[in-house]
């Protein structure tokens, strides 16, 4: 049976560590019996683990950062010299070099960006700066967004919206992963298709589905699709890296969200976004 005694120590122990105060200096192991002093070597080496993890995640985090800031200025020198060059050479063949290099630059730029983001969701290192958002302005802006490239195919983008929707979400961040699925849905639909937004509300959950008339995607694909650089069997040469709705699912889960997937090839897919239900605007 312990005594009152140890049970204090012990609780001084829990406490300390709860706090990341833990020092085992602090006890006197001649004083303690077998059972507090494995309890302290536990609590001690769990510290340790913590303290370890914590340092690994700042280099890890300054790692990311000094690769995204070193990279992005011989990158950006790289298109705007190759994009001059164009301009002031009347050599066709030099023409087609320095485009291609703008070209291929550019690429390699957002696949840099890319991987910056998935390093720092991966590693969890980005922390959500959450806010009552409605779904309204989150598509507005996904639409604002993606307006000139589905103008250049001639895609009309149909717009369905309960105004009154509200998520709790890091707008940026979320913006970006619908905008992501709804860019893919542009990419891959053919030119004079139209594509539908709309918003819908359950009893536990809302949320927005998208839905195209682009390529499809086969059954047997579908759980590959958010997998990191995975790219459809039907895509073709249509440009990608492969990470939009890999990086899509990561922000939509860390906001308590997930992703559905119905789609029939040939004929188009839909895409539905649900999140935790928070409110309704009150007039």
């Amino acid at each position: 049976m312990f005594r009152k005694n140890e049970f204090i120590v012990l609780n001084e122990m829990l406490d300390l560590a709860i706090n990341g105060e833990f020092e085992e200096k602090l006890f006197d192991e001649t004083e303690l019996s077998k059972f507090q002093t494995k309890f302290m070597r536990y609590l001690t080496n769990s510290s340790m683990s913590e303290k370890k993890i914590s340092e690994e995640k700042n280099k890890l985090k300054q790692l990311i950062t000094d690769i995204s800031h070193q990279t992005k200025t011989p990158l950006t020198n790289i298109v705007m010299y190759s994009e001059l060059l164009c301009e002031i050479v009347e050599d066709s063949k030099i023409k087609d070099y320095a485009s291609e290099i703008s070209l291929h630059s550019k690429k390699l730029e957002e696949l840099i960006n890319a991987l910056t983001k998935m390093s720092r969701l991966e590693g969890g290192i980005f922390q959500f700066k959450e806010s009552d958002v409605s779904l309204a302005q989150i598509i507005t802006s996904v639409v604002n967004q993606a307006y000139s490239k589905a103008s250049c195919k001639n895609i009309k983008i149909d717009i369905e919206v309960d105004s009154d929707t509200m998520v709790k979400v890091d707008e940026k961040w979320m913006v970006e992963a619908i905008f992501n699925i709804l860019d893919n849905a542009i990419k891959y639909s053919e030119d004079n298709t139209r594509i539908k937004i709309k918003t819908f509300c359950y009893e536990m959950f809302c949320g927005i589905s998208i839905m195209d008339q682009g390529l499809g995607i086969s059954e047997y694909e579908i759980p590959k699709i958010f997998s990191r650089f995975y790219r459809g069997t039907l895509v073709g040469s249509t440009e990608g890296i492969g990470v939009g709705l890999f990086l899509s699912r990561n922000i939509i889960e860390r906001h308590g969200g997930y992703i559905k997937v119905k789609s029939k090839v040939g004929v188009g897919s839909t895409f539905s976004i649900y999140f935790p239900i928070l409110s309704k605007v009150k007039d």
